[in-house]
C-alpha cells in the first residue's frame, strides 16, 4: 500500500502545515519548548504511517500505526497546554485531530480485518 494515497496520510501532512502554521505565532521563548514539541508531535504522525506502509506485513504496519496514534495523543495534550498558556484556541485544530485520528482507527480496522 502506497502512504501517499492514503487519506489519513495527506490529512496528516495538512495538520503538520496547520501546527506549523499555528506555532509561528508562539512566543519566541517558546521556540525550543512546546513548539518544538508540538512540531515533532505533528511531523511524527505522517512520518510513522508513511514507515508502516512501507513494511512487508501488516503486522509492522499495524504497530507504526500504534505510534502514529501515540503522536496524536501527545500533540492533543501539548495543543491543550498550549491553549491554557494563552498561546492559541485549540479549536482552531480540534477537527482535524479527530479526523486524522478516526482515519487512523479505519486503517488499524482494516489492516486487523485483513488478516
Amino acid at each position: 500500500m502506497n502512504h501517499k494515497d492514503l487519506d489519513v496520510w495527506k490529512k496528516s501532512v495538512d495538520l503538520v502545515l496547520k501546527i506549523y502554521n499555528i506555532t509561528k505565532q508562539f512566543p519566541k521563548e517558546e521556540m525550543f519548548g512546546i513548539v518544538n514539541q508540538m512540531r515533532r508531535a505533528a511531523i511524527s504522525i505522517p512520518s510513522n504511517i508513511a514507515e508502516g506502509c512501507a513494511r512487508y506485513s501488516d503486522k509492522d504496519t499495524l504497530r507504526f500505526i500504534d505510534v502514529a496514534f501515540g503522536s496524536v495523543a501527545e500533540l492533543e495534550t501539548q495543543l491543550i497546554i498550549a491553549e491554557q498558556l494563552g498561546y492559541c484556541k485549540s479549536c482552531e485544530i480540534v477537527g482535524d485531530i479527530d479526523k486524522v485520528e478516526k482515519l487512523l482507527s479505519g486503517l488499524r480496522r482494516h489492516l486487523k480485518n485483513k488478516n
